[in-house]
């Protein structure tokens, strides 16, 4: 028998979210953001679900050669470009479009004598300070590539630092510097991830780049995903492997950090962060149980956590166990243990199975 900790993967929860994004962004082709194994749900599955998409965006070469091998004839971005000169060509045959950050990718470029027709993204860094070329170069370096032979197309990107943060003056001076670089240029633009999609359509442009809006996950701290009209796409399942009766005044777990205020039935659940879960997720963290709400109590483990039946007196051992998805946002369960979602979702480890779900 296998060990039931589950990463329910709803499929229609996935197509509802990326409709959204058409639904903010009309106008603009969109980029679905699938890096980090599409952030811990599994890359083909995504991909598969993803198929209205325009675009997509990833890291890893041999990632994005699946996806061609896989018969997906989208455009695909490798987001971070190439590392090796020997990458070159094979980027090329599978019609990839990698990301131009830094001038030694320029200068390996500059080399290739094949003609390879690649289209490039070039990159400017606006204000992120990451990634990408100073906004004042961006001209002289569009005029630099488009006398390679090997360069078909170039488009142009760059990355919002601050856009879930929606009074922040960041966003409007990284897209004042956007605009004033590319005006009148003739590449098509990318700007907008997740939280500009829904806060700032000025940054639309003809591309946008929706991620951990994609896995339902809302980009804001102070608006739900629920008000959003984003649905969890990742349900984090298990069940209860042991039913303890403990009495007032024990502790629970590692280091006796929760004492039972009263004899009570405390549940032993089939996960722990060598699973995903939050470490530092504290006693209070709510859990669903057989449907019913109650919360983590004691210290996260590697294999397990403690939660409270209080009120629960229908649940026994194999009864299910909610960690995070319909009935807890992922989001809250990151709060408060104080962290992402973003790091939640992507930290599923390899022995929890991903399992496909259509619900309605």
């Amino acid at each position: 028998m296998s060990r039931p900790v589950l990463a329910n993967i709803d499929l229609k929860a996935l197509q509802h979210n990326l409709a959204r994004v058409r639904q903010l962004a009309p106008a603009s082709n969109v980029m679905s953001i699938v890096k980090a194994d599409a952030y811990g749900h599994n890359l083909l599955t995504c991909c598969q679900a993803l198929g209205d998409t325009d675009a997509f965006g990833l890291l890893d070469l041999v990632d994005a050669i699946s996806l061609r091998k896989g018969g997906y004839s989208q455009r695909v971005c490798l987001l971070e470009g190439f590392f090796t000169a020997d990458e070159i060509p094979v980027i090329a045959s599978y019609q990839l479009e990698p990301v131009i950050h830094s001038s030694w990718q320029l200068d390996i470029l500059q080399q290739i004598k094949d003609e390879l027709q690649l289209t490039v993204w070039l990159k400017i860094d606006t204000g992120m300070n990451r990634l990408g070329f100073a906004p004042a170069d961006f001209r002289q370096i569009q005029a630099r590539l488009s006398e390679m032979k090997c360069i078909q197309q170039v488009s142009v990107m760059s990355h919002l630092a601050s856009a879930d943060e929606r009074e922040s003056p960041a966003t409007a001076e990284q897209l004042q510097r956007f605009e004033s670089a590319t005006e009148n240029t003739g590449c098509t633009r990318s700007l907008a991830n997740s939280a500009a999609i829904i806060a700032h359509p000025d940054c639309h442009f003809e591309w946008v780049r929706p991620g951990i809006m994609l896995y339902g996950s809302s980009p804001f701290a102070d608006i739900t995903a629920n008000e959003l009209d984003l649905r969890p796409v990742m349900s984090l399942q298990s069940e209860i492997i042991s039913v303890k009766h403990v009495k007032q005044g024990e502790s629970i777990g590692y280091g006796g950090t929760w004492k039972c205020h009263e004899d009570m039935r405390i549940a032993v659940v089939a996960c722990g962060y060598g699973d995903g879960y939050p470490r530092h997720a504290p006693s209070g963290t709510p859990v669903m149980v057989a449907g019913k709400l109650t919360t983590l109590i004691g210290r996260v483990s590697m294999d397990m956590i403690t939660v409270d039946l209080r009120g629960i007196e229908n649940a026994d051992s194999g009864s299910p166990v909610e960690l995070w998805g319909r009935g807890i946002a992922v989001d809250t369960v990151a709060e408060m243990s104080g962290t992402i979602a973003y790091e939640l979702l992507c930290g599923v480890t390899a022995r929890v199975k991903r399992q496909e779900v259509t619900n309605g």
